[in-house]
């Protein structure tokens, strides 16, 4: 009287064989067990789908998705449609397979822990995440890794919890991508710790900057030019003006002294901790020479990084924008055989100047190598001074002392428009010309 479902009534009821066969020739009843036999197989057929639907339908109800299940006739025509001709356990498999995979991603997975994420954030650069809108976007890109780690820690466990049967049929079944396989050919068992040292010490072996003694030569190089340069005009403007040849007799004698006091304390600190023993320890006999090569590049770095930064000091304090320590030069405007020009020359004047970087280039170009001092050959660092930091240097000051000498240019032609009558021959050609008209005492004055 209920039109509640039951398994009891979602099932076909199976259908028996007649119990009284009449007695028939032998071709009828060779025909005959041949339909029994079919009938029979017909009957198991039936039970082991109705057994199938059963244990699905149960399945369905434990998981509460009983409401979900396709219609019981709809179910039947799939079984008989796809399972006939294949083994009907098939069925049972894939829904013992996908109730426990159910099972299985519903168990809570460990959470991804907040320090991870505070790292991937670290890794990105403060500007990427200025503003109202970057701090929407990296919620929902945090968001994205967290769901990504939640369903990759779901699928691992499920692969290693289950193994998924060989069917077909379930791939259909399977909503995400099948998981990636693990690489071939790479062998990760292997530690790389071993590897790490053994390059370690190779590297230590035959690198030769990692030498204790590059150390202190590096120490001794900063102690004795960070705060240190070859000229300084930095207060020649207090001094007041100073004319072209004392001022490029003062760089020269700036430059002769600065090398005899580097070579006094640096050069002399340097070649005394090779008298040492130490200085050369670990140092094989066929890595002598690397070394030495190894220490004259340091050397001549060092020299070379003081007098690039002397150079640019120098053509700084030339700056149009900044005249605050501008040096002055004394320069003369004279008369001599009626031409009107300064002394020196404006042209004299730049050569002055430029004078001063070819004496910062020529200053420390004798320094001994220490190879050279510890077997008695000649050779010297390369401490030249870079070709295009001093081309550089001379476009720069060239420039700058043009627009430097803007002013005394208009004040020579300020001269030249007022006086230049005086000097040119026309003064003298209006006083002949007065005096030739003869006129009276009253013109005269």
């Amino acid at each position: 009287t209920s039109n509640k479902r039951t398994l009891r009534t979602l099932f076909y009821p199976a259908a028996l064989p007649p119990s009284v066969i009449s007695e028939t020739s032998p071709s009828q009843k060779k025909l005959l067990a041949y339909h029994r036999d079919k009938e029979q197989q017909e009957i198991i057929n039936q039970l082991l789908i109705d057994r199938a639907l059963e244990v699905y339908y149960i399945t369905m109800e434990e998981t509460e998705e009983r409401d979900a299940a396709p219609p019981i006739t709809e179910l039947h025509s799939i079984v008989r449609k796809h399972f006939f001709i294949k083994p009907l356990k098939l069925l049972s498999f894939q829904a013992d397979y996908l109730f426990l995979k159910k099972c299985v991603q519903r168990n809570p997975m460990i959470p991804i822990q907040q320090q991870w994420l505070r790292s991937m954030l670290a890794m990105v650069p403060q500007s990427l995440m200025e503003g109202k809108e970057r701090e929407l976007l990296t919620e929902e890109l945090l968001k994205e890794v967290v769901r990504d780690y939640e369903t990759s820690m779901q699928r691992c466990v499920l692969r290693r919890v289950l193994i998924k049967p060989d069917i077909k049929e379930l791939d259909a079944l399977e909503e995400e991508a099948p998981l990636p396989s693990l690489p071939l050919g790479l062998d990760f068992s292997s530690t790389w710790h071993d590897s790490y040292v053994k390059a370690k010490k190779r590297i230590t072996s035959t690198l030769c900057i990692l030498h204790p003694t590059m150390k202190t030569l590096l120490d001794f190089g900063y102690t004795a030019f960070f705060n240190f340069l070859v000229v300084d005009f930095s207060g020649s403007r207090l001094k007041g003006p100073v004319d072209c040849k004392s001022f490029k007799t003062d760089a020269s004698l700036r430059c002769s002294k600065a090398e005899d006091e580097i070579m006094g304390t640096w050069y002399q600190r340097v070649f005394g901790l090779f008298t040492q023993s130490e200085a050369l320890d670990g140092v094989k006999l066929d890595q002598f020479e690397s070394f030495c090569n190894s220490v004259a590049v340091l050397l001549s770095n060092q020299v070379k990084e003081l007098l690039q930064r002397t150079t640019e000091v120098f053509v700084k304090l030339f700056d149009p924008e900044d005249r605050s320590r501008l040096p002055l030069f004394k320069m003369d405007l004279n008369f001599d055989e009626n031409r009107m020009e300064f002394y020196p020359s404006l042209q004299d004047l730049e050569e002055a100047i430029l004078f001063v970087v070819d004496c910062i280039g020529q200053t420390l170009q004798n320094i001994q190598t220490v190879r050279a001092w510890l077997t008695g050959g000649t050779a010297t660092l390369d401490t030249e001074l870079p070709a295009h930091v001093a081309q550089w240097a001379k476009s720069t000051l060239k420039k700058s002392i043009r627009d430097n000498l803007e002013g005394p240019k208009e004040h020579f032609k300020g001269y030249v428009e007022s006086y230049g009558w005086l000097v040119d021959g026309t003064a003298e050609e209006r006083i002949n010309t007065f005096l030739a008209e003869q006129p009276t005492f009253d013109e005269y004055t």
